[in-house]
């Protein structure tokens, strides 16, 4: 693989403004790569090069007519499909939007173009991201690059699994459940839910108003975590759209002082038990803060075990409406098993004073939750309590409460990759810090990054 694929995100648009590789030279690379890899994935379920190397061809003449360029100048990239964009058919996974051209970029995209990103793709999402798994009726399942066999999760799953392979430098994740992390757990990258309103989710599959709104958050997805910070850097801000999107400082992660942190860890949510080597790599990376000189105590945060239910109480709490709504304005006819087991599994309609006390259930987890940060500014804990499943294999929603308790809290949350389980398949940690603190859990995974090494890439 040609060692520009393999540089930051930070390091490419450095090479393209100091004029040591042009944009129509490193695209043609990604294009290629994607070329290669993408038949064994299926990640990528719209590829446009030649749209892509015109806009590439158009930057390198401006950065030769003296443009100042922007802090992506020319640099490829991928969009996840449930992320609309102006110019490429988005259909968020549903058949009914299978020609959907929006006309317009979804505001994080739109950001991303503005400094200069070009757009070679879009990649596979389950159907309005609503499934852990990446699989629709349109483009059908992708596959995880460290094992064909095997989900890279959802619902950034193809996002997910481009970048791992080297097809993509960085996407754009939504995450409402679990949808960036599960996936860069899985497929061995680096990835950040925001705190909730860092990012406006404007123009993503899943509106910006009803129940479950603030439990979105749209992030990067990429290989370190520089360039995680370079792109939220990026992507952050109100947009006067989105009402959940706060204004609010985003703070320097290398100006964040370690060891003045307080670490907690757990390997055990108290709802689900990880497999064991997911539990060892947590303590392997606790022994790693140790070696640095830094104290980690074992602890859960207060009312953690009511993440699972609450979690599904509010995904019911409209019973189906939402869903409902997307098929009807989407016009599709004929959903994804995915969103026939939820529009089956939705149950009798819940009174007003059950919505109510689902809706104070949830704040009320919300606020015991916070009582951690009166002793701790870090946790660390598990992603999910497996690596990645086989397709065809049942899903069992408890592991996933490593991740939804924190959309309940809107807590910002990194995952890196930590380490291998004994089929080869990555292990991703998570870290977390207080609500706009993504300084400091970001300060903490690029020290872990540096002290844990690269891994093997992907088989593909």
């Amino acid at each position: 693989m040609d060692d520009l694929l393999t540089l930051s995100v930070r390091d490419l648009a450095t090479a393209i403004r100091s004029k040591q590789t042009t944009s129509k030279h490193l695209t043609q690379l990604f294009l290629d790569r994607i070329e290669a890899v993408n038949p064994a994935l299926n990640a990528v379920i719209r590829l446009e090069p030649e749209l892509a190397m015109k806009y590439a061809e158009r930057a390198d003449l401006a950065l030769q007519g003296g443009e100042t360029p922007g802090k992506l100048f020319g640099v490829p990239m991928t969009i996840k499909d449930s992320l609309d964009t102006f110019d490429m058919i988005t259909t968020w996974g549903t058949e009914g939007r299978r020609e959907f051209r929006p006309g317009k970029d979804a505001t994080c995209v739109g950001r991303l173009r503005a400094e200069g990103a070009i757009l070679m793709g879009k990649t596979n999402t389950p159907e309005f991201t609503l499934a852990f798994k990446t699989d629709n009726l349109i483009f059908g399942r992708t596959n995880n690059p460290f094992d064909t066999s095997k989900t890279p999760g959802g619902s950034s799953g193809g996002a997910a699994a481009i970048i791992s392979a080297g097809g993509s430098p960085f996407d754009v994740g939504t995450d409402t459940g679990g949808s960036i992390r599960l996936p860069s757990h899985f497929c061995g990258i680096s990835g950040i839910k925001p705190t909730t309103g860092r990012v406006p989710c404007t123009g993503n599959a899943l509106p910006t108003s009803g129940v479950i709104a603030p439990l979105s958050q749209p992030g990067p997805m990429a290989k370190t975590v520089d360039d995680l910070i370079y792109l939220l850097e990026i992507m952050a801000g109100p947009d006067n759209i989105d009402p959940h999107a706060i204004p609010c400082p985003l703070l320097d992660p290398y100006a964040v002082n370690v060891a003045e942190l307080r670490i907690g860890y757990h390997t055990d949510n108290g709802i689900k038990t990880p497999d064991a080597p997911i539990v060892s790599t947590i303590r392997s990376v606790v022994d790693l803060l140790s070696a640095h000189k830094l104290v980690a105590s074992e602890v859960r945060p207060s009312g953690i075990e009511m993440a699972g239910l609450i979690f599904g109480h509010l995904m019911a709490a409209d019973n189906g409406d939402l869903i409902n709504m997307l098929l009807e304005d989407s016009q599709t006819t004929t959903p994804s098993p995915a969103i026939a087991g939820l529009i089956q599994g939705a149950g009798d309609p819940i009174s007003a004073p059950q919505f109510s006390q689902a809706i104070n259930l949830w704040h009320n987890f919300q606020s015991s939750m916070l009582s951690y940060f009166d002793t701790f500014d870090i946790l660390i804990s598990p992603v999910n309590a497996h690596t990645a499943i086989a397709h065809e294999e049942q899903e069992d929603f408890s592991a996933y409460s490593y991740t939804t308790a924190y959309n309940l809290t809107g807590w910002p949350s990194v995952v890196i990759r930590a380490g291998t389980d004994p089929d080869g398949l990555p292990i991703g940690v998570q870290i977390l810090a207080r609500p706009f603190r993504e300084d400091q859990c970001l300060a903490v995974a690029s020290l872990l990054e540096a002290a844990l090494g690269p891994f093997p890439d992907a088989i593909s």
